[in-house]
């Protein structure tokens, strides 16, 4: 396969809601009783952001895990899930070369699904990915893009988020990388999720025709 690729089309678009109204939906979803605070804290910490028209709000996983927000996605009625293998995932942290702010609200702006990597494997795409001047998604930022614009979780067009590994305690990367996309209702999942958010894990040497490459410009 020719790794020779175009640059992607935005999927962050311009109709992406404004912060403000990103905050909202946060709270409509019950996410500050997830993190144990007010409607108007996060309000308040929202406030003190400066967005764009294609800035995604992240709830940073200090605030809420990111296994506690997947149940927050939604698609046709049906609410997110982790696979059953991935019971570590609270555990996987940003790559050493990825900046995530200290704060228990951010943005990442100008971001990007990746479709043109599809069928790349994770180990593939980020060096790629690097060579944009763009950074991989984590999976904290990806399951936050995906609460704010459901509709970008499409049937064969959804994204890993490879920002977060799983450092082994000997100091080398566990092989999977988190991913999420759209559960066919087979094997383990069974039929009653059969088109709900999945959040699941892709080796990093292997490739999905399915899957893109979320990534944001900057941070």
């Amino acid at each position: 396969m020719s790794l020779t690729s175009t640059a992607p089309a935005p999927t962050a678009t311009a109709t992406t809601p404004t912060v403000r109204e990103q905050v909202e939906r946060l709270v409509a979803l019950g996410v500050p009783e997830l993190a144990g605070v007010s409607a108007e804290e996060l309000r308040s910490a929202a406030s003190k952001l400066r967005g764009g028209a294609r800035s995604i709000l992240i709830v940073h996983p200090s605030l809420v895990p990111v296994s506690r927000l997947v149940p927050l996605l939604s698609r046709s009625g049906k609410p997110g899930f982790v696979v059953s293998d991935f019971s570590d995932l609270d555990q996987f942290e940003p790559l050493d070369d990825i900046d995530v702010p200290d704060r228990p609200l951010y943005l990442v702006h100008e971001v990007e699904r990746g479709d043109d990597l599809r069928n790349w494997s994770p180990d593939e795409a980020l060096p790629e990915i690097v060579s944009r001047g763009r950074r991989p998604l984590t999976v904290s930022e990806g399951v936050s893009w995906f609460l704010q614009q459901p509709d970008q979780l499409e049937p064969n067009f959804c994204a890993m988020t490879i920002g977060s590994r799983l450092r082994r305690p000997a100091g080398g990367l566990d092989a999977r990388t988190p991913a999420i996309w759209i559960s066919s209702g087979t094997g383990r999942d069974g039929r009653a999720v059969r088109g709900a958010p999945k959040l699941g894990w892709c080796w990093a040497g292997n490739r999905h025709t399915w899957l893109g490459f979320a990534s944001a410009a900057r941070c």
